[in-house]
């Protein structure tokens, strides 16, 4: 009868009480993130400490922690909650890596090079139809396009070149027509800063930095896209800057995309910004009318040409689209292809009034949302001073209208946990989680909080 009672009392282990089984967390981690994401980054996680509220994960470096930080934490979080639904947040420790595993990594010397340049082709293979042909010239993008060209007539004569724009106004295919006009008489090099971090990782575990450096050095063109990616990591930014040195000294091209001037790339080393900035600085700025319209026009041509099919969209219509956009081209294309796809399914010429039907959400909803406007819209919306929102004052009137900015501005931007709390005074991302779901538990229990999120959100989608 004691057995049985025993047996009972352990039948019921209470949320606290559970211990995380870590092959089983690593298991699902490989099945939810995919096998490549976790052979890079999340099969080096250890588990070193585990609590009833929160974890203290292992990682091999400060690049690492950064890099998992920046990109899966979110995601982390919520796959060890389904083990363990008390956890509501993660520490990352560094922990060096026992240098006895890394012999019995072995790579045959001959393959080193080819791996990469394999990977590199499967990865960054120039597109055929991003040419200065297709490109679409005006006046936001007129000057970027010229000395792009002039580039391909005089290597070497504008280095760097750096093209700087927001997202989706035709960066990447500037780069891409400049690797297409020159990969036939020289060595081109196409990457995205993130891949070119991605293969100096994968160097680094694999103890074959000498490859990486004479592989990336070795290109007389030289394309890298998205460098701001590189913002806040020291190693890669130490690796970049000396493979652009290597590269300036032989006399490559450099051209480089970003989404802002050199000067304005937050938390990259000034000696780099200061190279790009001696370069030729060329922006893209976003489209007028014109521009719109000649882009609607020449990709209704490319659809009637591939699809074979007449699509009949009045100049009325056109105007209405490319006015009404008020965001990047990139943008603008998946309105038209949305608008094309409902006249198909219906069979039917569409009016302006139809469009306003079709777009009322998008129309609504494409705003373009920055940290700092929800900063301003919430600190006037609770008629306190910014500086005292910011500040590290905790109390009530202050922490509450603070944590429903970091909410909104997780919930909004495409900004990551640390970087949100780098804009709010330099807190610690953890506190950002915090915010965010003491607001997400507010929001739904109490109708004054919902109203003021609502309200806010209305402030943010007008401006």
């Amino acid at each position: 009868m004691e057995n049985n009672n025993i047996k009972k009392q352990n039948a019921f282990v209470s949320e606290e009480e559970k211990t995380l089984n870590w092959e089983e967390i690593q298991t699902s981690f490989k099945k939810n993130f995919g096998t490549e994401v976790y052979n890079s980054w999340l099969q080096k996680i250890s588990l070193v400490k585990e609590y009833n509220d929160y974890l203290i994960l292992g990682v091999p470096t400060r690049f690492f922690r950064d890099w998992i930080v920046s990109r899966y934490l979110d995601k982390i979080l919520e796959q060890v909650k389904s083990f363990k639904l008390s956890l509501n947040r993660i520490e990352f420790k560094i922990i060096e890596e026992n240098k006895k595993n890394q012999e019995f990594i072995k790579i045959d010397e001959l393959n080193k090079v080819t791996e990469i340049k394999d990977s590199i082709l499967n990865y960054n293979r120039l597109n055929p139809n991003l040419n200065f042909e297709s490109f679409i010239q005006g006046k936001s993008n007129d000057i970027a396009l010229s000395y792009s060209k002039k580039v391909c007539e005089h290597i070497s004569r504008y280095n760097p070149l750096y093209v700087c724009g927001g997202v989706g106004l035709g960066k990447t295919h500037l780069l891409n027509a400049i690797g297409i006009e020159l990969q036939h008489n020289n060595n081109v090099m196409f990457i995205s800063a993130e891949r070119f971090m991605y293969h100096f990782i994968k160097s680094i575990k694999k103890n074959d930095m000498v490859n990486f450096k004479d592989f990336f050095r070795k290109s007389s063109v030289f394309i890298i896209d998205d460098i701001q990616f590189i913002s806040g990591k020291e190693s890669l930014q130490e690796e970049f800057f000396h493979t652009f040195n290597s590269l300036m000294d032989k006399g490559s091209q450099i051209i480089i995309s970003a989404d802002r001037a050199p000067m304005k790339l937050d938390r990259v080393q000034e000696r780099i910004k200061s190279r790009l900035a001696g370069g030729l600085v060329v922006d893209i700025e976003a489209p007028d009318l014109d521009l719109k319209i000649k882009i609607i026009k020449k990709k209704i041509e490319e659809i009637e040409s591939q699809f074979k099919e007449k699509i009949n969209l009045s100049d009325e219509v056109i105007n209405y689209l490319a006015s009404e956009s008020k965001t990047n081209i990139r943008e603008l294309i998946g309105i038209l292809n949305r608008i094309i796809a409902f006249s198909r399914v219906h069979n039917k010429d569409l009016n302006i009034s139809d469009c306003k039907n079709i777009l009322k959400d998008v129309f609504n909803q494409i705003r373009v949302i920055t940290v700092d406007k929800i900063q301003n819209v919430v600190s006037n919306y609770f008629n306190i001073a910014l500086s005292e929102m910011l500040s590290q004052r905790r109390s009530r009137p202050l922490a509450r209208p603070r944590q429903i900015a970091m909410y909104l501005a997780k919930k909004m931007t495409t900004r990551s946990l640390p970087e949100i709390g780098r804009r709010f005074a330099n807190r610690d991302h953890t506190t950002v989680i915090h915010a965010v779901k003491t607001i997400t538990r507010l929001s739904e229990q109490d109708d004054e909080m919902k109203k003021n999120i609502s309200q806010i959100k209305s402030l943010l989608l007008e401006q």
